[in-house]
């Protein structure tokens, strides 16, 4: 399979001479929804940050269906076919969800009136909605447009920073599903995610970052029943679900219940 975004021995910081990414190697196929996980501090959002040209990369490299696009500003990247949601600030509360989408496609304003028809058919929830500010919106739902404008230059790849970060189990689980739905649509996807187990259930592959290298890679699956990802990474929450295997199978892409 293509390899759609690339890192080789990524090494980057927010200040010169102190790494975050200490050699990091990852990789997303065209088609494949790709988890990072890990402890706190381990590079994670950097990893993103990093790949968007947000964050200084001092080594390494970072290429996009094979071209070198390492240390590429963001809208240059955002061109040329990477989107990222930030897990903060995320949306512009103060414009409708509609203005939002608008924002998401001005390189491109052409595209407008299709982008949006892509969008809603994805999510159908937002079509009569499109008049509401998006700061009178619950947590979940202003993911929602955040990553709905992020589709709006209809991106190769898709960056998520802790997408569920926040929210309510319902709206964690719905804004998974959502996740799911994207990739299945035909976007490729790297989501970074503190609740490890639940993305694992949903990701083709997996990456556990430590001390900002890659630790273990292996598909969902597998990271979900491996005894050292569970003692080190995923807790008791890991251990029952390494008990109960039906449990620890990951949902298929389209079409995920909720979990309860």
């Amino acid at each position: 399979m293509t390899r759609v975004l690339e890192t080789t021995d990524l090494v980057a910081g927010y200040i010169p001479g102190v790494s975050i990414l200490n050699g990091a190697n990852t990789y997303v196929e065209e088609g494949e929804l790709v988890g990072i996980i890990g402890p706190n501090g381990a590079g994670k959002s950097t990893l993103l940050k990093a790949i968007f040209g947000m964050v200084n990369v001092f080594s390494g490299t970072v290429t996009l269906g094979g071209q070198d696009i390492t240390n590429l500003k963001a809208d240059k990247l955002v061109s040329r076919g990477v989107g990222f949601v930030p897990q903060t600030e995320n949306v512009f509360q103060a414009l409708t969800i509609q203005e939002n989408l608008q924002m998401g496609c001005y390189q491109a304003p052409q595209r407008m009136d299709e982008r949006v028809e892509f969008v809603v058919t994805l999510f159908p929830e937002l079509k009569k909605r499109l008049k509401q500010r998006a700061g009178s919106m619950s947590g979940g739902e202003r993911q929602m447009v955040a990553m709905s404008r992020a589709l709006m230059m209809d991106p190769q790849v898709l960056l998520l920073d802790e997408p569920s970060a926040g929210l309510s189990p319902i709206r964690q689980d719905e804004t998974f599903v959502n996740v799911a739905r994207i990739n299945a649509a035909g976007v490729s996807v790297m989501i970074v995610e503190q609740n490890a187990s639940r993305c694992l259930q949903i990701c083709d592959r997996g990456y556990v970052l430590d001390q900002g290298r890659d630790s273990y890679m292996g598909t969902g699956r597998d990271l979900l029943n491996d005894p050292k990802v569970i003692q080190l990474y995923l807790g008791t929450l890991g251990a029952d679900r390494v008990d109960g295997e039906d449990e620890a199978t990951p949902a298929p892409a389209t079409g995920i219940a909720p979990t309860v």
